[in-house]
C-alpha cells in the first residue's frame, strides 16, 4: 500500500510538472513578440521640437509644426506619466484584464459592447482629417520614442501606440463623463438606474467600484461689466481624482503653425482639454442630462436569439468577445462572452430581462477634431464653429476671451427623441418609432452669451441657474424629452452667494470666492444637520455633545474648525449613496459612526479639521481646508488612523484674465507637481504646499515670460 501511495504521489507530481511544462511552453509560444525599437527611435528624427521645463518642472513645448509640438507633448507626458498613458491605451484596447486580472474584464467587455475598435477601424481614415491624423499620430510617436528608450518600463506586447489608440481613447472614455458606465453597471447588476461604475482613480482605474470618487467642477467667467478693474476673468477649476487616467497634467504648447495653449491634458490626450490660448479660454464641468435610453426587449420564447420589433422577430447581431484574463505568473485563461446588438444598440441580458441601450456618442470618433479646432480658435466665432461640430457627448463649457465676451454652453449630443414617452425610465423596445436617429442641432442646445449681469458660472448644477435671475434660461424654453438636469449643488448655491451677489468684483475677491469653504443654508449638509438636531438624545451623552457641536458649527470647513470633522464624516456617506443611486443611510446612523471614529482616533468629537483633513504625497503631509462639495473641493479617503487623505476634488486650478487692452495673464497650481509618477523628482510634490495654502504661481505663457525661468532645455531623448 505504501508503495502504491508513493507511486501515486510521484505520478501526480509528474502530471503537475507536465501540466506546468505545457503552460510554460504555451506561454512562450503565445507571448507577445518583442518589438524592434529601432524604427520607433528612427521616427523621432522626423520631428523638430524643443522641451523647456520651468522651475516647477512644467513643460513648455516648442515645435516647428503642430505635429512637431504634438510629438513633444507625447514625449514629455510620457516622461512624467508613462505608466498611466500605457494603461489607458491597454484599457481602450479591451486588454486590461490581461494585465490586471479578472476585475478588469468588465471594462474590457465594455470596449466590445461599445464597438470601439470596430468603429475606429471603419472610420479613422474617413472621419478624421489628414491634419488631425498627423497630430495624433505624432503624439503617439512621441510616447513610442520614450518607450523605446526605456524598454524596462514597457508592458510586453503594448508597443506601438498608434493614432487609432488616441482616437479610440476619446470614444471609449467620453461617455463615462455623463454616467454611461454607471448605467451599464446597474443593468449588469439586474436593476435600472446608476451603480458605482468604473473607477477613474489610481491603481484601481477602469475596475468596477462601489465607492466612486464624485466628479464635479467649478467654472466662472466675469466680463468687464462685472469686474471692478474692467478685466475679463475666467476660473478653470475641474474636480478630478488626484491620480489615474483623468488626472490633470499641465503643459504649455506652442508651434509656428499657430497652436499655442496652456492648460490641462489627460494621459493619452494630445490636446489641451481646458485652459486658454492667447485669445480665449474655457473651463469644463461635468453635466448629466439624460443621454441614455434603456429599451426593454421582448425575446422570442422559441428562439432566444431573436427580439420583437414592429411586430416581427428580428435576429440579434452576435459577436464573441475573447478576453484574456491574467491569473498568476504564466497562468491565464481566455473568457469568451457573447456580445449582442439590436437595432437600438448594444444589448445586455440579465435575470431581470433583456435590455438594449442607445446613448450619446455611439459610433463617434471625431472628438479629436473638435478639440483641435477649439485649441486653435482665436475668437468667439471660431470657437462657436468648433462647438457646432457636436462630437463631444456632454460637458459644460464656460468661455471668456480678450474682447470681453463670456459664454456658457450646456453642451451635449441631445438625442432627437419623439415627444410623449417617459424617456427617464425604461422604454418599450418593440416600436422602431422610439429608436431615435441623430441629435438636436447646436441651435437647440441651452446656452448663454454675454448676459447683462456680466457673470456666468456652473458647478455641476442645472443650466437654468447660471447667472442673474433675470438673464437665466427658463425650463419651458426646452423640450422635456431633452432630459435637462434641474438640480443644484452646494457649490452652485455658494457661487450665487459670492460672485453672484457682488456687482463689482475685484481680482482679490474673485480668488477669495473660489476658495470659499462654507455650506449654504440650502445645502444638503444644512438639511442633514437640522435632521439630527431634531432627535431626542435621550440620555446619550455622546449624541448630545455631537448635537451641540453641530448646532454651533458655522458650516465652514477651514482647518481651524472644531465642527467640520463631525459634519463631514456624518454627511459624506449619505451624499455619496445618493450620487450612486442607492438608498442613503440614515443621518443619525452615520453620525454615530462619525462619533465612534473621532472618539477612537482623536479622543474627542471636535478635533481641528486640519488634524483630520490631510494632503499627502510622498513625505508631504499637510493640513488642508475645504471639504466635499465646497467651492474649495476636497474629497478624502478615511484611513485606519481616523484621518482623511485627500484623493480628489480641486486639482489643476487656473485663474485667467485679460485686461482692457486684451493682454493675457494667467496663474495656476497643481495639487502635487509635474512629475506624476517619479517619486525621486523634485517636482513630485513641490506644488503641494502652494496648493494647501490656496496659492498659485505664474503660467509663463509667452516666450518673454519664460525667459530667465528655464531650468532645463532639451530635445526629446537628449535630457
Amino acid at each position: 500500500m505504501l508503495r502504491i501511495v508513493k507511486t501515486g504521489g510521484m505520478g501526480l507530481a509528474g502530471l503537475a510538472l507536465a501540466v506546468l511544462a505545457v503552460i510554460l511552453v504555451r506561454g512562450a509560444i503565445e507571448a507577445p513578440a518583442r518589438i524592434d525599437p529601432a524604427p520607433l527611435i528612427e521616427r523621432a528624427a522626423d520631428y523638430d521640437v524643443l522641451i523647456r521645463r520651468d522651475e516647477w518642472g512644467v513643460p513648455h513645448i516648442l515645435g516647428t509644426s503642430d505635429a512637431d509640438a504634438a510629438f513633444g507633448v507625447g514625449f514629455a507626458h510620457a516622461e512624467d506619466d508613462y505608466a498611466t498613458i500605457e494603461e489607458v491605451a491597454i484599457a481602450t484596447r479591451g486588454k486590461l484584464a490581461s494585465v490586471k486580472g479578472e476585475k478588469a474584464a468588465v471594462g474590457d467587455y465594455l470596449v466590445h459592447l461599445m464597438r470601439v475598435w470596430e468603429t475606429v477601424e471603419a472610420r479613422y481614415e474617413s472621419d478624421l482629417s489628414a491634419e488631425v491624423r498627423r497630430v495624433i499620430e505624432a503624439y503617439a510617436d512621441g510616447v513610442n520614442y520614450y518607450a523605446a528608450l526605456n524598454p524596462d518600463r514597457v508592458t510586453p506586447g503594448f508597443l506601438p501606440l498608434t493614432g487609432k489608440d488616441v482616437a479610440a481613447g476619446f470614444m471609449f472614455k467620453t461617455p463615462f463623463f455623463y454616467g454611461l458606465d454607471k448605467t451599464l453597471m446597474a443593468i449588469f447588476e439586474g436593476r435600472i438606474g446608476k451603480a458605482g461604475g468604473l473607477s477613474k482613480e489610481g491603481v484601481d482605474a477602469f475596475l468596477p467600484t462601489q465607492t466612486p470618487l464624485p466628479v464635479g467642477s467649478n467654472a466662472v467667467a466675469v466680463s468687464p461689466a462685472r469686474s471692478a478693474d474692467g478685466k475679463t476673468r475666467l476660473l478653470v477649476n475641474s474636480h478630478q481624482p488626484f491620480t489615474g487616467p483623468v488626472a490633470w497634467w499641465e503643459a504649455v504648447v506652442r508651434s509656428a503653425e499657430g497652436w499655442h495653449v496652456a492648460g490641462g491634458f489627460f494621459p493619452g490626450t494630445p490636446f489641451m482639454l481646458h485652459g486658454h490660448n492667447r485669445h480665449l479660454g474655457w473651463a469644463n464641468t461635468v453635466n448629466e442630462p439624460d443621454l441614455i435610453d434603456v429599451y426593454a426587449l421582448t425575446i422570442n420564447p422559441d428562439n432566444e436569439d431573436q427580439y420583437l420589433l414592429d411586430g416581427e422577430w428580428r435576429d440579434f447581431e452576435k459577436q464573441v468577445a475573447k478576453i484574456r484574463v491574467d491569473l498568476w505568473g504564466p497562468f491565464w485563461w481566455t473568457a469568451a462572452r457573447d456580445v449582442l446588438f439590436s437595432t437600438h444598440g448594444p444589448v445586455l441580458k440579465t435575470d431581470a430581462g433583456a435590455f438594449a441601450v442607445r446613448y450619446a456618442g455611439m459610433g463617434e470618433i471625431r472628438q479629436v477634431e473638435q478639440y483641435y479646432a477649439l485649441n486653435k480658435a482665436t475668437q468667439l466665432g471660431e470657437w462657436i464653429e468648433a462647438m457646432k461640430l457636436q462630437t463631444l457627448p456632454s460637458i459644460n463649457y464656460i468661455y471668456a476671451d480678450r474682447q470681453g465676451n463670456i459664454a456658457y454652453v450646456y453642451n451635449a449630443q441631445f438625442p432627437a427623441r419623439v415627444e410623449g414617452p417617459d424617456w427617464s425610465g425604461v422604454v418599450a423596445g418593440d416600436d422602431s418609432n422610439l429608436i431615435w436617429q441623430g441629435y438636436l442641432p447646436f441651435e437647440a442646445v441651452p446656452k448663454l452669451f454675454n448676459p447683462n449681469s456680466g457673470f456666468l458660472y456652473n458647478a455641476n448644477n442645472t443650466p437654468f441657474r447660471a447667472t442673474a435671475p433675470r438673464d437665466n434660461l427658463r425650463a419651458e424654453q426646452f423640450a422635456s424629452s431633452m432630459g435637462i438636469q434641474t438640480d443644484m449643488t452646494n457649490r452652485a448655491m455658494r457661487a450665487e452667494e459670492t460672485w453672484g451677489a457682488d456687482r463689482s468684483i475685484t481680482a482679490e475677491e474673485f480668488r477669495t470666492y473660489k476658495y470659499d469653504l462654507k455650506y449654504s443654508d440650502g445645502s444638503e449638509m444644512a438639511r442633514l444637520i437640522d435632521e439630527v438636531l431634531q432627535v431626542d438624545a435621550d440620555g446619550d451623552a455622546d449624541l448630545a455633545e455631537a448635537q451641540n457641536i453641530l448646532a454651533g458649527w458655522d458650516r465652514v470647513t477651514n482647518r481651524e474648525s472644531r465642527g467640520a470633522a463631525l459634519g463631514v464624516l456624518m454627511a459624506e456617506p449619505v451624499v455619496r449613496a445618493g450620487l450612486m443611486g442607492r438608498d442613503p443611510p440614515a443621518a443619525l446612523d452615520t453620525l454615530r459612526d462619525a462619533i465612534a471614529t473621532l472618539k477612537t482616533h482623536h479622543g474627542r468629537l471636535d478635533p481641528l479639521w486640519g488634524d483630520v483633513n490631510r494632503l499627502r504625497r510622498g513625505d508631504v503631509d499637510l493640513p488642508v481646508d475645504g471639504g466635499p462639495d465646497t467651492l474649495r473641493a476636497i474629497y478624502g479617503r478615511l484611513e485606519a488612523d481616523g484621518t482623511l487623505t485627500a484623493r480628489g476634488g480641486d486639482t489643476l486650478i487656473m485663474f485667467v484674465e485679460w485686461d482692457r487692452q486684451g493682454r493675457l495673464t494667467s496663474e495656476s497650481v497643481h495639487q502635487f507637481g509635474s512629475a506624476t509618477l517619479d517619486e525621486t523628482s523634485p517636482h513630485y510634490a513641490d506644488q503641494a504646499p502652494l496648493f494647501a495654502e490656496m496659492r498659485t504661481r505664474p503660467v509663463r505663457f509667452e516666450e518673454e515670460d519664460l525667459e530667465g525661468h528655464i531650468a532645463e532645455s532639451y530635445r526629446p531623448g537628449e535630457r
